[in-house]
C-alpha cells in the first residue's frame, strides 16, 4: 500500500501544482487516486468509503496555506486522517495491576503469536525492566510449546513448562501461581491457534480470560491478510474484550491494509507493529508515524531511534578520540562501522525509513549489490591477520592473494576494498585537521543544487 499510494499521490501533487485554491474538481481526483490505492490494499470497503467521506468533507473548500499548492495540501490532510483512522497518538501496555499483570496473546494460526509473545517479553524486559515469564496453552502443537521455550530464551525471559496432554486453563493457572510466588512482574500466555475461526477455539479462549482475568488481551494479526484480517478481527472482538492489536510482518508488501481496517473493526488501538523476523523487532505502533511511512514520507524518527539502538556510543567516541589524536584510521576500525551498519538492518533497513523519494534514488537491484558488498567487505577483513588489519601498508602481493583465498574473492576485491578504506581514511584526516565543517558546507552546497 505505502509504494501504491504514495506513487499516485506524487502524480496528482504534480498536476496539481499552480492551482491557488482545493476545489470539488481537484478533490475528487485525488480521492479517486486514494480509493483505488487503499482498494488494492486490500482495505476493508466500509473503512474505504468513511475514510473518503472524511477527506472529502475536510478538504473541500480550504485555501492554500503558505506556500503549499492543493496537491501538497490534500496529502497533508489524507495523512491527517491516515494517523486518526489507525488511532492517534501512542498506545503502550497498561501493566497498572498487582504483579503479576496477565497479558493473553490471541488470534489464528500463522499470524505470528508465539513469536510476538518473545518479542513482547524483550520489549517489556529491556524498555521497562520488567521480570517476565512466558507460558504456551497450545496443547494441540507440540512444536509450538518448544518454540516458545527457545524464543524466550533469546529474549531473556524465563518459561514455564508445559504439555500437549494438560488442559490449557490448568497450564494457564498453574504458571500464574508461579509467577505470583516468585514474583515475576508480567505473565505472557501465548495461546492456541487455527487455521480458520471455530466454535472450539473461542470457547477456550473465552475460558482461558475468564480463568486469568488479564489487565492486556492483545489480537495479534498479519498485516499482509488485508481482508481477510477483518473477519478475524470481528470474530475476536465478539468474543473476547480485547484491549489492543499486534500487527505483525509489517515488513512485508501491504504495509497498511490491515492497520486501517482492524482498527476500525476492533475499536482497539493498535499497540505495537512487528518490523522483523529479528526479537528486537518489534515496535510500539505510533500511527502518525506509521502514516508517514505509508505516504512515503519515511521515518525519520524510528531510524534515529534505531541508531541509538544499536550503535555502541562507548566504541564511536573511543573512535572519535582515536582519529583527533593522530592515531590514524584502521581496517579493524573500518570493520567496526561495517558492522555497526550490519546490526541497524543493514542498507536495506536504513533506507526503508528514508522518504520515498530519496530511497528511489537506491534500485532494489543497486541495494541488493551494496548488500552483498557490505559482506564481502566484512569476509575480507575477517580473513586478515590483526596486525594486518593494525597496518595496512604490509598488504603485498602475497598478502593479499592468500586474503582472497581465504575470502573466497579475487585479488581485486580486496584491492577495491582497500581503495574504498583510503578514501574513507582521508575523510577521517579532514576531519581531524577541521575540516569537517568544509565537508559539511560543501555537502550543502551540493544539496542546493537541486532545488
Amino acid at each position: 500500500m505505502a509504494s501504491a499510494l504514495s506513487e499516485r499521490l506524487s502524480r496528482l501533487v504534480k498536476s496539481l501544482r499552480g492551482q491557488a485554491r482545493i476545489t470539488e474538481a481537484n478533490v475528487q481526483d485525488m480521492l479517486r487516486e486514494v480509493r483505488v490505492a487503499l482498494l488494492e490494499a486490500d482495505v476493508a470497503l466500509p473503512v474505504v468509503r468513511e475514510f473518503i467521506a472524511r477527506v472529502k468533507d475536510k478538504a473541500l473548500g480550504q485555501g492554500v496555506v503558505g506556500s503549499l499548492n492543493p496537491g501538497q495540501a490534500l496529502v497533508g490532510i489524507v495523512h491527517k486522517e491516515l494517523a486518526a483512522t489507525m488511532g492517534d497518538g501512542v498506545a503502550d501496555l497498561d501493566l497498572a495491576a498487582q504483579p503479576p499483570a496477565v497479558v493473553l496473546m490471541a488470534g489464528l494460526q500463522g499470524a505470528g503469536k508465539t513469536t510476538t509473545t518473545a518479542k513482547l517479553a524483550r520489549h517489556l524486559i529491556e524498555r521497562r525492566k520488567k521480570k517476565v515469564l512466558t507460558v504456551s496453552a497450545d496443547v494441540y502443537r507440540p512444536a509450538a510449546i518448544e518454540q516458545l521455550r527457545v524464543v524466550s530464551a533469546q529474549a531473556g525471559a524465563q518459561w514455564f513448562p508445559s504439555q500437549a496432554g494438560q488442559s490449557p486453563v490448568a497450564i494457564a493457572q498453574a504458571a500464574l501461581d508461579h509467577a505470583r510466588r516468585q514474583y515475576f512482574d508480567v505473565l505472557l500466555v501465548d495461546t492456541a491457534g487455527r487455521l480458520a475461526v471455530d466454535q472450539a477455539m473461542m470457547d477456550e479462549i473465552r475460558a482461558l480470560h475468564a480463568a486469568l482475568n488479564p489487565v492486556e488481551t492483545l489480537f495479534v494479526v498479519d498485516a499482509m491478510q488485508g481482508q481477510d484480517a477483518v473477519n478475524v478481527a470481528r470474530a475476536f472482538k465478539e468474543a473476547l474484550p480485547l484491549t489492543g492489536v499486534v500487527l505483525t510482518k509489517l515488513d512485508g508488501d501491504s504495509r497498511g491494509g490491515a492497520a486501517l481496517s482492524v482498527r476500525q473493526v476492533t475499536g482497539a488501538p493498535i499497540k505495537f507493529a512487528g518490523t522483523s523476523e529479528k526479537i528486537d523487532g518489534l515496535e510500539v505502533f505510533d500511527a502518525g508515524r506509521h502514516a508517514g511511512r505509508v505516504l512515503g514520507m519515511g521515518d525519520v524518527v524510528a531510524l534515529v531511534e534505531e541508531v541509538q539502538k544499536n550503535v555502541d556510543l562507548a566504541a564511536a567516541q573511543q573512535l572519535a578520540a582515536k582519529v583527533k589524536s593522530g592515531d590514524g584510521f584502521d581496517l579493524e576500525d573500518f570493520a567496526q562501522q561495517l558492522g555497526q551498519m550490519r546490526k541497524m538492518g543493514g542498507l536495506g533497513g536504513l533506507i526503508d525509513k528514508l522518504p520515498a523519494q530519496l530511497a528511489a534514488k537506491a534500485g532494489q537491484a543497486d541495494l541488493d549489490r551494496a548488500e552483498r558488498d557490505v559482506r564481502r567487505m566484512g569476509g575480507i577483513i575477517h580473513s586478515m591477520t590483526p596486525e594486518e588489519r593494525r597496518r595496512p601498508e604490509l598488504l603485498k602481493a602475497s598478502r593479499k592473494r592468500r586474503i582472497a583465498a581465504g575470502a573466497g574473492v579475487q585479488v581485486q576485491e580486496v584491492n577495491r576494498l582497500l581503495n574504498q578504506f583510503e578514501q574513507m581514511r582521508t575523510m577521517m584526516k579532514k576531519m581531524k585537521g577541521g575540516g569537517l565543517m568544509k565537508m559539511m558546507r560543501r555537502m550543502g552546497n551540493l544539496g542546493g543544487l537541486g532545488r
